[in-house]
């Protein structure tokens, strides 16, 4: 499934550095994206936008991640020449990210 099913997102930056949260519709499927969701799977998927270290944060008490991506503005909004500096599109970018859910 696609993460849109299950969640939503939100991209922030500062610099050439990007913020996206991930946060699911139901409260219950935090576990199951904390499981899944790796650093290194988003890394893996985002691999043509960012080229630096993707670091996960969680966030239980408000159910959401948080992945902080370096070097993935094209040098961030005063000098990438990128149609969307701000990579707010990258929020969408996350949310078409293939899991593979298991039923426990």
């Amino acid at each position: 499934m696609k993460l849109y099913e299950i969640a939503h997102s939100r991209a922030g930056d500062k610099g050439n550095t990007l913020t996206l949260s991930l946060i699911p519709y139901q409260e219950t499927d935090y576990p199951m994206l904390c499981s899944v969701v790796t650093a290194e799977a988003v890394q893996k998927h985002l691999a043509e936008i960012v080229s630096g270290e993707v670091v996960r944060y969680e966030l239980p008490n408000i159910h959401s991640l948080l992945f902080v991506c370096q070097q993935a503005l094209l040098g961030g909004v005063t000098t990438s020449l990128a149609v969307d500096t701000h990579g707010k599109t990258l929020s969408y970018a996350l949310l078409a990210m293939e899991i593979e859910v298991t039923k426990e």
